[in-house]
């Protein structure tokens, strides 16, 4: 059997209906969405089925709506496959909660609440600065860089080789998209986000969920996991509780934490559990030829099934 490493989408892949047919159909998926209201002490549930767009978009619900779908999609895989198991496990973002969560770190439970405060906590960082991020596509890291010390913002997502994200203030971050041509970078988009992840405007996100990891259950995860900060696997309850706070504010290197799963944990199938195929498509460009399987729905589930089976 191939190595197998999960993977986990971040802010930006939800979309409304998400899980409601795996809900309907599998009861393990839809006694996650029961407990989530519950836990969240708000409808959550019908806002992920039913929309509207704009409202699930906002930090405070999009992030807790991703968590729950990506864990609801592995309860469905789960349950068709009885003896399924997995090696390593990462995210993008918030999809790191996830990834613990999936690897026995925390329980579903603990996981929602953190990622409902993290939301919480982020969205007030938001609404209290004026942030802006936007992607430079065709950019080499060390120009970016180059670009982002030029204009003050940071230097906020290495999805992928040739695409960079910055964060920051939005008068500085649409300075750097102005600035982009002269620095030979061939693209340069500005988001639209509700402000500047992974920055130095999340300061107070971070040391807020800072204090809640500290009083939070932590153990150490049953598969490899991959921290965004450092690309690296971490084990140690203190050394997750750091990575976890670190990325709210520091670079997400998605790239470097494919390349690590590939080449250091030997992962030879990767299946991305969310809305979408977002991760699919960088892993194309990261690593192209590498095997994605991507399950957000029904459909995608029983054609994982089937591929998963073959490659038994």
């Amino acid at each position: 059997m191939k190595k197998i490493a999960l993977l986990f989408a971040g802010q930006g892949a939800q979309i409304v209906g998400m899980g409601r047919d795996l809900a309907a159909k599998y009861p393990a998926a839809a006694a996650l969405f029961e407990k989530a209201d519950d836990l969240v002490g708000r409808p959550l549930t019908r806002l992920v089925f039913e929309g509207p767009q704009e409202e699930l978009t906002q930090t405070i619900n999009c992030q807790p709506a991703l968590y729950l779908h990506g864990l609801a999609c592995l309860a469905a895989l789960k349950q068709e496959l009885p003896g399924f198991s997995f090696q390593a496990a990462a995210g993008l973002s918030l999809g790191e909660f996830t990834a613990h969560a999936a690897a026995g770190t925390f329980d579903f439970e603990t996981g929602l609440k953190l990622v409902d405060q993290r939301a919480t906590f982020m969205q007030e960082a938001c609404d209290t600065t004026e942030g802006a991020m936007a992607a430079l596509i065709g950019a080499d890291e060390n120009v970016v860089r180059d670009l982002a010390s030029e204009t003050d913002v940071d230097v906020a997502n290495l999805n992928s080789p040739g695409q960079v994200v910055i964060s920051g203030e939005a008068s500085k971050v649409a300075l750097a998209v102005s600035l982009a041509k002269e620095h030979g970078i061939r693209r340069a988009t500005m988001l639209n986000v509700a402000g500047a992840y992974h920055s130095r405007l999340m300061q107070s996100a971070y040391e807020k969920l800072g204090e809640v990891l500290k009083g939070t259950m932590i153990g150490s995860p049953t598969v490899t996991v991959i921290c965004n900060v450092d690309a690296r696997p971490v084990s140690e309850p203190d050394t997750i509780r750091t990575a976890l706070q670190e990325q709210v504010t520091g670079t997400v290197r998605w790239a470097e934490c494919i390349e690590h799963l590939i080449d250091h944990e030997k992962c030879e199938l990767f299946i991305e559990l969310g809305p979408g195929a977002v991760l699919a498509g960088l892993m194309g460009r990261i690593r192209k030829g590498t095997p994605v399987i991507s399950i957000t729905d029904i459909p995608s589930l029983d054609a994982a099934v089937t591929q998963l089976n073959r490659a038994v």
